[in-house]
């Protein structure tokens, strides 16, 4: 049974800013419509836009409402939640004004009996990650004043640009947070989909005993999208594929999908194994780069028969840029459970579809019994979809009905909201509510973070070095790269006939419905 959180006080930085509107604040609403919140909560958003209270209240009751699908929220539901917001403006870039902000949490405090509990949320541009812990040391704000207290500080991603942004970042909040207060946000791991790998392993003994180098073949890791960069064009720019997408959720997810079972179900325990993960990824250097990792821009092209522009002419891009707008990596494991099968992460935007998704790619048989009979390694596999749809997928051969032994492939399909019956929780509702209750269990910690970097770091850097060299083009509405799907050639095209219930393109990876 999920319980409430203590009473606390949290502070948004960045309140009046695009994630506040999108995310926090309709995942807050949501907590609270589902009494998860504390029965005296303050929402304390700071920022440098000017707002009073009423002002702050009803921009955030504008975006609430744009929220929802459908039926609008209960009005007075709405209200009563957002009496518990407040707002407090200030230069966030100058430390001698956050006496304003130590002013405004003593006073909230004291008018709600809230015990010394703090939660700060930096939902702000990366350039603010080092500046703001800086300013609340100097007031003492990063400790609390009673043993019975606590400061937690949850930063968002892109935590770092490379290896030693990262280390240095690391370095400097720790030592004005301790490491159990530093929530490193990832929202791919609080997507319920996502949560349910860790049960579908660990709670079940017909997956894990074939969890290993002797059953699986491979395993594909993907995230792809049919939008460009939008007007994101500055900061992708600055970030591109491998630092938004793989160092952060497509990583994180392998570290779930590879992970030992931890000795308990503790945060700590969790974050362990995890971060043996990472330890063990095999490095690449040199030629090495070129053979296992592929890097890619979109060209013009058409989506859903609309043409679209090319990166390179999207606004706030560089006509030269060698950003790279698609990635797909082959990684090796190297412990003993994965020795020797193939991870495959990949990535783009200007792709065909939208989908998010884990697929264990099971081993062929070892003898064709059957003429019909599909070989290769995507006879068998298991579909983790994390969006859209979200769900789970088992495919396996099944006699068709009449004489004979002839085999088609079938897919067995749950999805979430055959069980959920309206409000399937967002990956912000979880991760908020668990850092209020102080349960680490889906942050990443620094010691996993770094080790993802020191793998990252090398091609970023070859990859510079290399300029335009090895970036290689694909038309916006493509699967990408020809070099990507020769990369991945034995799980796209394996060179046998596979067919199965609604189709043989390999690529859907999961039966039509029906």
């Amino acid at each position: 049974m999920i319980t409430k959180a203590d009473k606390q006080l949290l502070v948004v930085f960045g309140a009046s800013g695009d994630l506040a509107k999108r995310k926090l604040m309709p995942s807050l609403f949501e907590l609270y419509l589902r009494d998860l919140l504390p029965d005296d909560f303050v929402i304390l958003g700071a920022s440098r836009t000017q707002y009073s209270d009423e002002q702050y209240r009803q921009a955030q009751k504008d975006f609430i409402s744009s929220h929802f699908d459908g039926d609008a929220p209960d009005a007075q539901k709405l209200d009563a939640f957002l009496q518990m917001a407040h707002y407090v403006y200030f230069d966030t870039e100058d430390c001698a004004q956050y006496s304003v902000l130590k002013d405004a949490i003593a006073k909230w405090r004291a008018e709600k009996n809230i015990p010394d509990r703090v939660l700060y949320y930096l939902g702000t541009p990366p350039v603010m990650f080092a500046k703001i812990p800086e300013c609340l040391k100097a007031h003492g704000l990063n400790k609390p004043d009673s043993a019975e207290g606590w400061r937690r500080i949850i930063v968002e991603k892109p935590f770092g640009h490379d290896l030693q942004s990262a280390l240095d970042l690391n370095a400097q909040l720790r030592s004005i947070f301790q490491e159990k207060e530093i929530y490193r946000i990832d929202h791919y791991l609080g997507k319920e989909t996502v949560q349910n790998m860790l049960v579908l392993r660990f709670a079940n003994g017909i997956f894990e005993p074939l969890w290993n180098r002797n059953y699986v073949y491979a395993v594909e890791i993907s995230t792809t999208e049919q939008l460009g960069v939008e007007k994101r064009g500055g900061y992708y720019e600055k970030a591109g594929a491998m630092r938004d997408m793989v160092q952060n959720h497509l990583m994180q997810l392998m570290s779930f999908v590879a992970m030992e079972a931890p000795s308990t179900f503790d945060p700590e325990a969790i974050r362990d194994e995890t971060a043996k993960v990472f330890k063990t990824i095999r490095h690449y250097a040199g030629g090495e780069i070129d053979k296992h990792v592929v890097r890619g821009q979109y060209v013009s092209g058409k989506i859903n028969d609309q043409g679209v522009p090319a990166y390179r002419d999207e606004e706030k891009v560089s006509q030269d840029s060698n950003t790279e707008t698609y990635v797909a990596a082959k990684i090796m494991i190297d412990n003993w459970r994965w020795g020797g099968v193939p991870f495959y992460l990949y990535t783009g935007k200007r792709m065909p579809d939208r989908k998010a998704e884990v697929v264990i790619h099971f081993k062929s048989t070892p003898q064709q019994l059957f003429k019909s009979q599909c070989t290769g390694p995507s006879c068998n596999k298991l579909t983790i979809r994390i969006q859209p749809d979200e769900g789970i997928a088992l495919r396996f051969g099944f006699k068709e009905p009449g004489a004979g032994f002839d085999v088609r492939q079938v897919s067995m399909d749950f999805r979430y909201d055959s069980v959920v019956a309206k409000h399937l929780p967002d990956a912000y509702e979880r991760l908020l509510l668990d850092a209020m209750k102080g349960d680490g269990t889906l942050f990443a910690r620094s010691d996993a973070l770094e080790a993802s970097w020191s793998f990252v770091d090398p091609i970023l850097n070859h990859w510079k070095e290399q300029g335009e060299t090895n970036l290689q083009f694909y038309a916006a509405g493509s699967h990408g790269p020809d070099k990507a799907v020769e990369l991945m050639e034995d799980i796209f095209y394996p060179g046998h006939s596979c067919p199965y219930e609604g189709g043989d393109d390999i690529r859907t990876n999961i039966a039509p419905e029906g």
